[in-house]
């Protein structure tokens, strides 16, 4: 429920639609974990969202000890650890056997590391839209109870196969389950030719976060400085403000993919900045 707007009470930025904010370790590809924890711990993000992959600190391959180790580092520091961005594809051609033990791995390294959620990709790749749908809501429901046990809640993202929102809720919508949701990647609505006010709605029933970014065009998605691109950041920001949202924004800059790339640890803080001005305007 949205509450009114107090007059005598002082206005604070951080407060905004109350929404977090959180960066993703593929901004920093390969930093050992406490450097991690400390970063965001000193460039005021709430959170992170760790990449789980073997060229990374944290995979489903480390031990419990390991583990205990990397959630304690992000405890130590208040950091929250908001997801584990797996690569698993659910919509991917062949077997669920495969696909189903690789969710079951990444709810059990979530749930270890005391993260909420985990990251999955749609990877329908040339099947039809109907198979794929079909087959990413089957292996996503069989993996739900799962996740509602672990308290773990699996993310596809808008992503490939499935970029815009209505791609998207077309496989929720076939899941019906509350332990499955999605991460609103907003480059790949934008460059799915759907605008935020058409996104938004066909996510909302299931948004776990969004994930912001910016690019300079359709046909250079280098990773730029937040607000120095053309990714409609304000319009998403103003619009989740005005339906009360309360969730987490997620700097997703992928240095890994473009290492001619700025380096990320030097724009946290004006990247904070830049999205507490957007929260501040909308609010």
């Amino acid at each position: 429920m949205k509450g009114k707007k107090n007059p005598h009470v002082p206005h604070d930025p951080t407060k905004g639609a109350r929404m977090k904010l959180a960066f993703s370790t593929l901004g920093v590809p390969g930093m050992p974990v406490p450097d991690v924890a400390r970063l965001a711990a000193g460039a005021g993000y709430h959170g992170v969202e760790l990449r789980a992959h073997p060229e990374e600190p944290v995979h489903p391959g480390i031990g419990a000890d390991e583990r205990a180790r990397v959630a304690a580092e992000f405890r130590d520091a208040g950091v929250e650890i908001l997801t584990v961005a797996g690569y698993v594809r659910a919509a991917q051609a062949g077997p669920d056997e495969p696909v189903l033990t690789g969710l079951g791995e990444l709810l059990e390294l979530a749930h270890d590391l005391g993260a909420r959620n985990v990251r999955v990709f749609p990877g329908g790749g040339e099947q039809s839209p109907e198979e794929a749908d079909a087959t990413a809501a089957r292996r996503l429901a069989a993996a739900a109870p799962r996740a509602a046990d672990l308290g773990v809640r699996l993310l596809l993202e808008t992503h490939d196969s499935h970029r815009t929102g209505a791609d998207a809720a077309r496989v929720l919508g076939l899941v019906g389950h509350g332990s499955v949701g999605t991460i609103w990647d907003v480059m790949h609505t934008w460059l799915g030719g759907e605008d935020p006010a058409t996104s938004y709605p066909a996510l909302s029933p299931y948004l776990g976060y969004v994930q912001v970014k910016d690019i300079a065009s359709a046909d250079d998605t280098t990773p730029l400085p937040l607000g120095e691109g053309v990714l409609p950041l304000t319009e998403c920001v103003e619009l989740l403000s005005r339906e009360g949202w309360d969730g987490w924004l997620c700097w997703e800059y992928e240095k890994r993919w473009y290492p001619q790339a700025r380096e990320l640890p030097e724009l946290l803080p004006a990247g904070r900045e830049h999205l507490l001005r957007l929260l501040t305007d909308a609010a």
